[in-house]
């Protein structure tokens, strides 16, 4: 693996090195990632030399800016970083970001012209990572997937060759990597739509956790009807050591809701409320999510309604030892089918159960409780870019999709070269 150093321009960390254990630590720190190598790519150049150094030497390489979506299968490869490919440009309401870019960078240079991206609740989430799986958004049920407003990627194919990949280009691949994953190719750099955003209204409120059954009531019913601007999340949250809370987070494209969350409102009781017009810059301060690595477990599942039944699981015990049970609203542009949209499935499930706990085994015990415990409410799916531990690439896409993801990768990368957080041949 010493030849590996005279291939990039970018440093090599290699087993027994200063650095290296921290260098393939992922975003969850309870993820082991037993790599042969981590590589700091500097540019494209880079990311080309190393997969053609893997191709030579059978080997495999993984691509991760910060490894979010880390399941730890990497038994073998070479880590990628690509962090380092930075940049963002913006013309004519389309952003060009390099593979390293994150939300947070992207939403500060649209937030000044009046724009905004697909982004998620966290900042620190890489722009491409989170396409490449779709990518569910805040502003999701007004425009749909992330992935789906992407125009063009610039890659690295698993020969190793420099490629631009666009509808007219690359059929196949342009719809595999809108929402199948890193799969397929390394993608160094990616285009896509920016949306209006002249007013977003948006924030928090807090009531103490004996109220959750009439902010749930509450959340039931604003949900049933809110049009595609508006999305609300409900959040049932105990901080180690703290009491706990039971919370409504929210976004509108709009200047001012009315009375849509009113009933919201008439539960009384709230210790804080943070609603107000924010520019999209701050579209993190809502859930004013960790920014740093820490260890974690999570499970979720897609709903195919929230009537007393379900309600009556995720209120009936308390949540702990997990520190958060968050229900999302769904619906809108991404339950419907998108015309020439890529392999990120609709999701015609109207909400979005995701716990959270520090990884321990009793974290791991209640999640299974709670995930057995929804079965019979939940349609079976999860969104890719919320797959966890041992789960297969498999419970993200229909069989048809799935077949012909599998069919893509066999073809374009048969000696699998390229190997994803969640490899669709997995």
């Amino acid at each position: 693996m010493n030849e590996l150093r005279n291939v990039t321009t970018g440093p090599v960390l290699l087993p027994g090195d200063d650095g290296f254990d921290a260098a393939r630590r992922p975003w969850n720190l309870s993820v082991d990632q037993p790599v042969r190598a981590v590589v700091e790519a500097a540019d494209a150049d880079d990311v080309a030399a190393v997969i053609g150094y893997a191709r030579r030497h059978g080997l495999a390489v993984t691509a991760q800016p910060g490894g979010h979506g880390a399941s730890g299968d990497t038994e073998g490869a070479i880590l990628l970083r690509t962090g380092r490919l930075g940049g963002v440009e913006i013309e004519d309401g389309v952003a060009r970001v390099g593979a390293g870019v994150k939300w947070g960078e992207v939403l500060a240079a649209a937030s000044p012209l009046g724009l905004t991206g697909l982004a998620g609740s966290s900042p620190v989430v890489s722009v491409t990572g989170y396409t490449l799986g779709g990518g569910l958004s805040w502003f999701s049920r007004k425009y749909g997937f992330a992935a789906n407003s992407v125009r063009a990627f610039d890659a690295v194919d698993a020969e190793g060759g420099r490629i631009r990949v666009t509808a007219e280009r690359d059929p196949e691949l342009f719809w595999a990597l809108r929402g199948g994953g890193g799969d397929f190719a390394i993608v160094t750099a990616l285009e896509f739509d920016l949306y209006p955003a002249p007013f977003l209204y948006g924030g928090r409120m807090i009531w103490p956790a004996d109220r959750a059954a009439q902010v749930m009531a509450a959340f039931r019913e604003v949900t049933e009807s809110a049009p595609e601007e508006l999305t609300v999340w409900f959040q049932l949250l105990t901080p180690p050591g703290a009491p706990g809370f039971v919370m409504m987070d929210c976004t509108y494209l709009g200047a001012d809701p009315g009375a849509l969350l009113r009933p919201f409102e008439a539960v009384g009781g709230a210790i804080a409320d943070t609603r107000r017009l924010l520019p999209v810059a701050e579209l993190a301060s809502i859930c004013d999510e960790p920014v740093d690595p820490s260890p974690g477990a999570g499970h979720t599942e897609l709903l195919t309604g929230l009537d007393d039944e379900v309600a009556g699981v995720l209120l009936g015990e308390p949540i702990e030892p997990l520190v958060a049970v968050q229900v999302r609203h769904l619906g809108g542009a991404v339950a419907r089918p998108v015309e020439g949209g890529g392999a990120v499935e609709r999701l015609p499930e109207p909400y979005l159960v995701h716990a959270l706990g520090m990884a321990s085994e009793e974290v791991s015990e209640r999640l299974e409780r709670l995930g057995k415990a929804l079965v019979p409410y939940g349609s079976g799916r999860r969104p890719y870019t919320m797959l966890h531990g041992g789960e297969q690439a498999a419970a993200a896409f229909s069989p048809e999709t799935l077949t012909r993801l599998r069919a893509l990768k066999r073809a374009r990368d048969p000696l699998s070269v390229i190997r994803a957080n969640y490899p669709v041949l997995g």
